[in-house]
């Protein structure tokens, strides 16, 4: 599994990453889903690059233009509820992608040991296509390896791109040694190094859902 951390170049994915993680900004629940939707659109933009292209003749009113355009089959995933404005980001610039929704959860025991349940799947054949996997947090990396082999439990796809714009230090190596296929690559805007005793990625931003969405019981 290769791991791209977008974070590590100066761009504008930064401030946006600022934003979704100051708590006063965070306040305005608005602006944090149209700041999880922009840095989508920006994963986006950096994913298309990977992309095999073919070219196509454009008859423009003066003339034809070559234009060398993506031609890879792209199923957008996402985790709910957290992921849907970073989902509607990469619907974007992925407008013509088929669609796959999973609802992963943590179902704790006693004490603090929880596993992870897949309650709902909905998704397209994935047979040679590009997934493209999305989740706001990536914690323990436990709820992204369970929804990526329940997606994958039956095909392999063209590619996978994870896209997880925070990531904890743990998660990431906890992945690469869980996800061996050589075409699956990891999309992060940071990586945080801290990893609570309840799963909770420090400095992070908190409770995404929450924060996109109100709180929840």
């Amino acid at each position: 599994m290769k791991v791209v951390n977008l974070g590590e170049n100066n761009s504008i994915l930064n401030k946006f990453v600022a934003q979704m993680r100051d708590r006063d900004v965070q306040k305005d629940s608005m602006r944090f889903r149209r700041n999880l939707e922009r840095v989508g659109e920006i994963f986006a933009y950096e994913i298309s690059k990977t992309m095999k292209v073919t070219e196509k003749s454009v008859v423009t009113p003066l003339g034809i233009a070559n234009v060398p355009v993506c031609d890879e089959k792209v199923v957008l995933a996402t985790i709910l509820r957290a992921g849907l404005p970073l989902h509607q980001g990469l619907l974007n610039y992925f407008d013509d992608a088929q669609n796959a929704f999973v609802a992963t959860y943590r179902k704790y025991h006693k004490g603090e040991d929880f596993h992870i349940d897949v309650e709902y799947a909905n998704f397209p054949d994935l047979t040679g296509k590009t997934l493209i996997l999305a989740d706001t947090m990536l914690a323990t990396g436990s709820s992204l390896e369970v929804t990526y082999k329940k997606l994958c439990e039956n095909v392999q796809p063209y590619h996978t791109h994870l896209v997880c714009p925070i990531a904890s230090a743990y998660a990431v190596e906890y992945l690469q040694k869980h996800l061996l296929e050589e075409n699956v690559t990891l999309w992060v805007a940071a990586i945080d190094e801290e990893l609570t005793s309840r799963s909770y990625i420090v400095p992070g931003l908190g409770d995404a859902g929450d924060l996109a969405f109100g709180l929840k019981k």
